[in-house]
């Protein structure tokens, strides 16, 4: 009879297979190169941004890239890097949608959602979830769901306005681009593994 074995929480993640550092003090500059960089990267995704008529939420690539950045760097170091991102944009740092920038935005709900969304997918992905296309789905719907989970509610009580119409306003119009993101990442993730020849 067979039997389905879990893949080990320590399966490794994309930016482990990056070269290590011979010391101490490299392997902390390393680590913060890392966590830096994955924050840079969805501030400048931040800035591909699309207003939607009629939402204060805007169409942007910080969703994917949160999403990216927490699956390539693992759950510690993605919640470590969006939560970066977060606090420098909350405290002046021009790189949230639109060089914008502060925590008094109808929209903020998203970017605390994108910290717990990069936390969930790069646990996930410590257990093999970005190796192959339906375990990296799965992935990315549920690390969207996580930033619905907070934005929407968030939206509402920014906007002073019902659940539902707040779903109407920050929900439903993303949801085909939400779907795009997810298959460009079924698409990426376990190709890269494949070519660098460690497919899980």
């Amino acid at each position: 009879m067979a039997t389905v074995t879990a893949a080990p929480a320590t399966t490794p993640v994309l930016a482990d297979l990056l070269p290590k550092a011979a010391t101490r003090l490299g392997a902390q500059a390393r680590e913060l190169a890392l966590v830096g960089g994955g924050a840079a990267l969805t501030g400048l995704a931040a800035q591909l941004s699309v207003n939607v008529p009629g939402s204060p939420v805007p169409v942007t690539g910080q969703t994917f890239a949160a999403l990216l950045v927490g699956t390539a760097l693992g759950a510690r170091r993605g919640i470590a890097s969006l939560g970066l991102y977060l606090l420098a944009g909350a405290a002046g740092l021009p790189w949230f949608a639109g060089a914008s920038s502060g925590w008094a935005m109808a929209s903020f709900g998203y970017v605390i959602g994108f910290v717990l969304a990069a936390g969930l997918t790069g646990a996930l992905a410590r257990r093999g979830a970005d190796r192959g296309p339906l375990r990296t789905g799965l992935a990315m719907v549920l690390g969207n769901l996580a930033i619905y989970a907070v934005g929407v509610p968030y939206l509402a009580l920014a906007l002073h306005v019902p659940l539902a119409r707040a779903a109407e306003l920050g929900l439903y119009p993303y949801l085909v681009g939400d779907a795009i993101k997810a298959a460009l990442a079924v698409g990426a993730l376990p190709l890269t593994w494949k070519l660098l020849g460690r497919r899980g």
